[in-house]
């Protein structure tokens, strides 16, 4: 294709995705009405850099009720950086990959202490910022603050590669794929647009069966309705996730609280709650049976459960033991069962429990 018939087509895509988001784009709590931008009004920078690192790896259902309770309790960043981190982290349980939060944390106090509460608007100021890569900076910058920016998550490697019909697999093709997006991107409404893309690959540009007859750019589209289009984007080979083994520890008092502790405050679940544990790692086992328990009791298998990370698959051996007294451990503390579910637990450790308080 010549570079006149290129630009022709990306001239033609840009508006026509506009105009379909203008009248189908999904609301969010985080976002404001489309074309809001060219009437001076902006989104608010906290609730478009809060939902970024939410959604990252975690599904829109999940977070709008996340992101709901932490623009409640904490309204704008200064408020986020002076809370406590045990707060923050309970607020957290469930939602996943905790490096997250810790970041979320230590990002709100650069920006409160370091730019006084405000945003900056530069993606190079923004990406030396703790948790803020390349997508989320370019997103802040582009929806918050209407820069000119090359947005690219998931949905949106997914959109170019089916509309340009790349052939590059993934990874390799994200430096493709960015200068695409920015090409395609218009100066005036360039976090519409972004916003748009991310629609049209969540709703209609599905990995699977998507839409090609509702899409608003099928026309434009190299791979549109063909047989051939779930292909895309090419992906190189997945490596086999390793699979870990180790214990989990349920003590349960006469008056039903559970024993639990603090994780250590960098890795894996970093400062959160958890029951004792083996010592298992993303790279190495944990020891198993009742000898890794925390203290000796009449402890009894629970069952296992399963948890996938990233990188590695968890198998949990779960051991319950009912004591006579509640006891003092060192590093440790009872919590009430009224209270168990608001701790900060990670999901993992919410399975190990449910199937450890399973009624026999």
């Amino acid at each position: 294709m010549s570079t006149n018939a290129h630009d022709d087509r990306n001239a033609a895509i840009t508006p026509a995705l506009l105009a379909w988001y203008d009248h189908s784009h999904r609301d969010f709590p985080w976002r404001i009405a489309p074309g809001s931008g060219l009437k001076g009004v902006r989104p608010n920078p906290y609730h478009v850099w809060l939902s970024e690192i939410m959604l990252q790896q975690t599904t829109v259902q999940a977070v709008r009720p996340y992101f709901l309770l932490f623009v409640e309790r904490w309204p704008d960043v200064t408020a986020l950086a002076d809370a406590d981190d045990e707060d923050i982290m309970k607020a957290w349980a469930g939602l996943g990959y905790y490096s997250r939060a810790r970041n979320l944390k230590k990002c709100a106090e650069s920006i409160a202490r370091q730019y006084n509460g405000q945003f900056p608007d530069s993606e190079d100021v923004l990406k030396s910022l703790p948790g803020i890569g390349d997508y989320t900076a370019a997103a802040i910058c582009a929806i918050a603050f209407n820069r000119h920016a090359s947005v690219v998550d998931g949905n949106i490697e997914r959109v170019i590669a089916r509309l340009k019909k790349l052939t590059t697999p993934l990874p390799a093709a994200k430096p493709q794929i960015k200068e695409e997006m920015s090409r395609l991107t218009p100066t005036d409404r360039p976090g519409d647009f972004a916003q748009a893309m991310m629609d049209l690959g969540a709703t209609i540009c599905t990995p699977k069966r998507p839409a090609c007859s509702r899409c608003p750019i099928s026309g434009h589209c190299r791979v549109s309705g063909s047989p051939e289009v779930e292909r895309f984007p090419f992906k190189a080979p997945k490596k086999q996730r390793p699979v870990r083994r180790g214990a989990a520890f349920v003590a349960v008092a006469p008056d039903g609280a559970v024993l639990v502790r603090r994780r250590i405050p960098t890795g894996l679940l970093g400062g959160m709650t958890e029951v004792p544990t083996s010592k298992w790692t993303a790279g190495q086992d944990g020891a198993l049976g009742v000898e890794a328990a925390p203290f000796a009791d009449n402890w009894r298998m629970a069952g296992t459960i399963k948890h996938v990370f990233t990188h590695f698959e968890l198998r949990l051996d779960v051991y319950r033991a009912d004591l006579a007294i509640k006891t003092n451990v060192e590093e440790s503390w009872w919590s009430a069962k009224a209270d168990l579910m608001q701790e900060a637990l990670p999901t993992v450790m919410k399975k190990a429990i449910a199937i450890a308080l399973k009624p026999v």
